[in-house]
């Protein structure tokens, strides 16, 4: 049995305490809040650690980060430097230079490298995966996401490195491909140097195109994926009750050169429900002595240089 030891006890890393605890897989928990790290070891008694350095002298398999994002690299790198494996939340780092020496530390030290993109294990991305590598859709044209709500406002980094990584990492798992040409523009309005709505939009090989829109300042929940092809298209909303995948079997036909609208009715594709960050936290231990491909390190890393040029972009137009 793998032992796994959490960094970071906040809301998001007590996710991966609970799952890995499900799992059978918590060895370990690293909190610098000593009254958080005591409330965490009450409810799960495994090993507890106030800093990573003590962490490092038990013999754990791996270690994932849930960390703030300013602390992923500095945390990564002294973990990957000791040989140890680690799967790291996402954003990777704050840089794609810094996430570009992760991944050649990884490498050099036999380590696996993995970044948090939840979604790529979210049952629903997998299936729509499969949809459009099998044809369903005929040939790709287009993918928009919309990721909107209102909050959680962020102090320390704007809304398109908070919420966008999620987007960029299906993108490109959807694609195939990484994109090779990036528009973005944002706007600021709750505090002076942080970002609260952008849309990017991206053009991938072959013609195919994309876009992101995320906001904190939207009066309702909405994380909504639409992928349109030459035969039919597909949308999957991840903030409904039902989080169904519909095909519309609708396309567009030229007949003597006039475009005419072709309109079947509307499937539910039905898929496995599964949790995503239990898939991704079981991908990760079974991995361990393998080779990690799904979010890998260099897979981080390209997610990181989207969000670098696009906020180049953004700031470049205020």
């Amino acid at each position: 049995m793998k032992n796994i030891c959490v960094i970071g006890g906040g809301r998001w890393g007590e996710n991966h305490i609970r799952t890995l605890f499900e799992m059978g897989n918590l060895g370990g928990i690293v909190e610098a809040n000593p009254k958080r790290l005591r409330e965490l070891l009450e409810q799960y008694p495994v090993k507890g650690f106030q800093d990573v350095e003590m962490a490092l002298k038990e013999n754990f398999d791996g270690f994932t980060i849930a960390a703030p994002a300013p602390l992923h690299y500095d945390i990564a790198k002294l973990l990957l430097e000791h040989g140890k494996s680690v799967l790291v939340e996402k954003p990777m780092t704050l840089s794609s230079e810094t996430s570009l020496e992760l991944v050649e530390l990884a490498k050099a030290k036999g380590a696996q490298l993995m970044v948090g993109h939840v979604l790529l294990f979210h049952p629903a991305i997998v299936k729509i995966k499969e949809l459009i590598d099998n044809g369903k859709i005929g040939e790709l044209y287009y993918i928009y996401s919309n990721r909107l709500n209102l909050g959680t406002v962020r102090t320390e980094e704007n809304v398109f490195w908070s919420f966008a990584p999620h987007d960029i990492s299906v993108l490109n798992y959807f694609v195939g491909e990484v994109s090779q040409c990036i528009e973005s523009k944002g706007a600021k309005f709750l505090q002076k140097n942080v970002y609260d709505y952008t849309i990017t939009q991206l053009t991938y090989p072959n013609n195919i195109h994309a876009h992101i829109f995320v906001s904190w300042l939207h009066p309702f929940k909405e994380h909504r994926m639409v992928v349109i092809g030459s035969r039919g298209m597909i949308s999957f909303e991840d903030s409904s009750p039902e989080k169904e995948i519909k095909f519309y079997n609708k396309h567009i036909e030229f007949e003597q050169g006039i475009p005419i609208k072709v309109e079947n009715p509307t499937e539910i594709i039905p898929y496995e429900k599964k949790q995503p960050l239990t898939e991704e936290l079981k991908y990760f231990v079974e991995n361990l002595d393998k080779k990690i491909e799904i979010a890998d390190g260099r897979s981080g890393y390209e997610v990181v240089k989207v969000l670098e040029k696009a906020q180049e972009l953004i700031d470049e137009k205020q």
